[in-house]
């Protein structure tokens, strides 16, 4: 991917996913809700914390795999799926929340962001012409 030029924003050239804000809070995002998964029970390990976590993981994966595809059509296509990923991660904190596995509402406005900034990403794509 070095030296190809993904997309410019005003008078910022982003050459690489890394650049991009969209995988900057989604990789936030996937530290933070490390943090919180590791507080829960034991024996959901192997249970909703791995799927919680498969789910996070996904998000600035995607946005990277997406960034490197050759053109915008996949790269909106691969930001949908992180879209995807991201509403599974929100329905699964809210049931861990509901199950008392954590306290930490802050993590839904993360989410809240993320979405945010990747749907303005898809618009920004689909736009440019």
């Amino acid at each position: 991917m070095q030296g190809k030029k993904i997309m410019e924003k005003e008078d910022k050239v982003i050459k690489t996913h890394k650049d991009l804000d969209a995988w900057k809070e989604s990789y936030k995002l996937v530290l933070n809700v490390y943090k919180i998964v590791s507080k829960f029970p034991e024996y959901e390990k192997y249970s909703i914390s791995s799927q919680i976590r498969r789910a996070v993981i996904s998000i600035p994966s995607n946005i990277a795999e997406g960034a490197a595809r050759k053109g915008d059509k996949e790269f909106i296509y691969h930001l949908y799926v992180s879209l995807g990923s991201l509403a599974e991660l929100d329905t699964q904190l809210l049931l861990a929340k509901d199950l008392s596995y954590h306290e930490d509402d802050k993590i839904f406005d993360n989410i809240k962001k993320v979405r945010s900034i990747i749907l303005g990403l898809i618009k920004y794509l689909k736009n440019k012409g």
